[in-house]
């Protein structure tokens, strides 16, 4: 195996860098990734992951935690309503589709796929900032903390990786669109109204460019992301400050002024928000072919991509298959090797995945568009 007598580090543990750790430890590869939050109880912010049977479950399927990810993920139906607050549709939950693609907390995913792991593959409080090449081996730099040393570096931490710059000159770009995320705790006391509105399902809206969708079961709390072009006055720093609740609600409050008043106690009960601007890593230029040892990216990190298309994790858990399979399938004679189809396959489904995330963002932005047209 060309990973015989090789140290593998992966830097990120979320869902496609334990996956791709999971993966390489089955056939008996030297892996350690590390992870920049303090414990394995950190909660991972965010809204919930379904991952979809032609790539997410396939590759649960790979580390043999299909059944765990069922016994765990929640199939959820979704109801579609107006800014009135009013039902327009709903998908229920049936026989035939409760596998299709449910939800899964995402410390709930962590957690299955570190038991999985042997003990202490993950090293938590490492925030990487950077490496350099030292007698033959990649030297690792982390925050506060002692160097370590790799053969193999495959970066999987995310959007902002700072593994990037080792493999490719391009730069994240922003799309236009914004999110901002809220939570709410107890749903059940804190917000009571909009949660039984939710009648257990995932609510979706759609009105004059404005988007909510939202999750009332992700771990105790309830979960939503309010969807908008970013306006243009933002451009010169008019920003609200997402760590001042109060003036996120006063700015939701305003921008959402028409919509039902399940809406605005929705706003009101939010006890943390996150800004996001959506952004894309561009993959219309090779990467770099002269690196100094070998050195790779999945998941985000290679291919970041907004979330209109719910391909993200899922496109990232089939680059934790195709890579593991070609550094230990025995098919190269080099690691590089295995690296380059990897990349070249990726680059092929990743961009057909931003492609259709693309026109599903500027079609949702639009005026006039309609949940019901992707949902029936």
């Amino acid at each position: 195996m060309i990973l015989r007598d090789k140290k593998i580090a992966i830097i990120g543990a979320g869902p496609v860098g334990l996956t791709m750790a999971v993966l390489l430890q089955q056939k008996g590869a030297d892996v350690t990734v590390y992870e920049r939050d303090r414990n394995a109880e950190t909660r991972v912010w965010g809204g919930t992951l379904d991952l979809h049977q032609a790539s997410g479950q396939k590759a649960m399927a790979k580390v043999g935690l299909l059944e765990r990810y069922y016994a765990m993920a929640r199939p959820m139906g979704i109801n579609i309503a107006d800014e009135h607050g009013n039902v327009l549709f709903t998908k229920n939950i049936t026989p035939e589709n409760q596998y299709d693609n449910p939800e899964i907390n995402r410390n709930h995913l962590r957690e299955i796929l570190l038991d999985e792991l042997a003990v202490n593959t993950v090293v938590w409080d490492r925030n990487f900032t950077g490496m350099e090449e030292y007698k033959g081996q990649w030297l690792l730099h982390f925050e506060n903390q002692p160097d370590s040393i790799a053969d193999l570096v495959i970066g999987a931490n995310g959007g902002m990786s700072k593994v990037r710059k080792y493999v490719t000159e391009t730069q994240i770009e922003e799309t236009g669109t914004f999110i901002i995320q809220g939570d709410i705790p107890q749903p059940e006391i804190n917000c009571p109204e909009f949660y039984q509105w939710c009648d257990g399902k995932r609510p979706m809206v759609a009105y004059q460019g404005n988007l909510l969708v939202a999750n009332p079961y992700n771990n105790g709390a309830l979960t939503y992301g309010v969807i908008f072009k970013k306006p243009d006055e933002w451009t010169s720093g008019n920003i609200p400050d997402f760590q001042n609740k109060d003036q996120v609600v006063q700015f939701l409050l305003e921008r959402f002024s028409k919509w039902d008043n399940c809406y605005q106690q929705l706003f009101r009960s939010t006890s943390f928000f996150v800004g996001l601007p959506t952004r894309i890593i561009p993959l219309d230029k090779p990467w770099k072919k002269d690196r100094i040892l070998p050195v790779t990216l999945i998941g985000d990190a290679a291919h970041v991509m907004p979330p209109f298309a719910g391909q993200g994790v899922n496109t990232g858990l089939m680059d934790a298959v195709i890579l593991s399979d070609n550094l230990t399938g025995g098919t190269f004679e080099t690691i590089e090797d295995a690296i380059a189809d990897y990349e070249q396959k990726m680059f092929i489904y990743a961009k057909e995945a931003q492609i259709q995330s693309d026109k599903n963002e500027i079609e949702m932005c639009d005026p006039g568009f309609s949940f019901t047209k992707f949902i029936r």
